[in-house]
Parts: structure tokens; sequence; C-alpha cells
């Protein structure tokens, strides 16, 4: 008898960061850009396989919303979106942009965690 494999795409959490070089609409739009576009590509994502993800930006991240850029390049309209300010942590990662994404992966794939820039400090594991 033959294994067979799960047709049935499983309900992902994928984590992530980035770091930006400053306050600037621009410098947050590319390193929001280049994280999305990672998550997607590490993990073989379409926009019906993703459900929601939740930014969070340290206090030092204000000029826009990651959420509206990743909506606007991407064109997800499908996909809902949430900018928060993460909790001020002395000695935290200057200009961090974290995200959690809910998504569906196929059954036997396992989550790629892409953490980009200074950002990998954070989690040296992955």
């Amino acid at each position: 008898m033959s294994e067979k494999t799960n047709p049935n795409p499983k309900l992902t959490a994928i984590r992530g960061a980035t770091t930006a070089k400053g306050n600037k609409d621009h410098l947050i739009r590319d390193v929001v850009i280049e994280l999305i576009q990672e998550l997607i590509t590490l993990n073989h994502l379409k926009e019906e396989n993703i459900i929601s993800i939740t930014f969070t930006v340290t206090k030092d991240l204000n000029s826009c919303f990651p959420a509206s850029i990743a909506r606007k390049y991407f064109n997800f309209d499908s996909v809902a979106f949430l900018d928060c300010q993460q909790m001020f942590v002395p000695n935290d990662v200057d200009y961090c942009i974290r995200l959690l994404a809910l998504v569906y992966l196929e059954y036997d794939r396992q989550p790629i965690h892409p953490y980009l820039n200074e950002s990998s400090k954070l989690r040296p594991d992955r």
C-alpha cells in the first residue's frame, strides 16, 4: 500500500522581521516589500493562501503604515492587514518591523520564517 499525502492545506503562523535604515517612507517601503517577497518566495505562497498579516513596528517608526505598503504594492485586496506599535523594551533592535502572517501551507511543508537585515539578531536560530 502506497503512502498518501494529505491534499488539505494546514493553517500556519509564520513570523518574520526586518529593519529599516531610518524613519522615512521610502526606507520603510523598501524593506517591507523585501520582507513580504521573502515570505512569499520562501513559503511558496499565493495571495489566496494568505489570510492575514499583522505588522508591529518599534516606536522609532511612525512615518507610514507597513500594511498599506504591502496591500498596495502586492495588490493584496483579499488579505486582512493590521499595524500595531511594538511594546517598548530598552535595547530593542532599532527601526524594526515584525510580522505575523496567518497562511495556508501545503500539509507537508514546514514554514520558513524570514528574518532580514538587523532583525536576524532577534532569532539567530532561524
